[in-house]
């Protein structure tokens, strides 16, 4: 049992180690009036390269996006989220 976990963190540990950095944004978007606009929205955001996860919340009009730096940027959420008709900023 010893080994195979040994094996186990040795087959991971490289892979974590070469992983991008990770980052959560909430944007604050513009222009979801129906049920239909949050899945165009995450949708539009899980398109972009390097994004994990988007949750979008239509009550709060924010989607808030897990991303690897190396891949993606806050301007390019936004952009996609733009691009797909709603407007977006990230929150400060």
């Amino acid at each position: 049992m010893r080994h195979l976990f040994a094996a186990v963190v040795a087959l991971t540990f490289p892979v974590a180690v070469l992983a991008g950095g990770q980052q959560t944004t909430v944007l604050d978007v513009q222009n979801m009036t129906c049920g239909l606009c949050p899945v165009t929205v995450k949708k539009s955001l899980e398109k972009v390269p390097g994004v994990a996860e988007a949750k979008v919340d239509f009550d709060k009009k924010t989607a808030t996006v897990r991303f690897d730096t190396d891949k993606a940027s806050v301007a390019a959420l936004v952009k996609a989220t733009t691009e797909a008709g709603f407007p977006s900023a990230a929150r400060k």
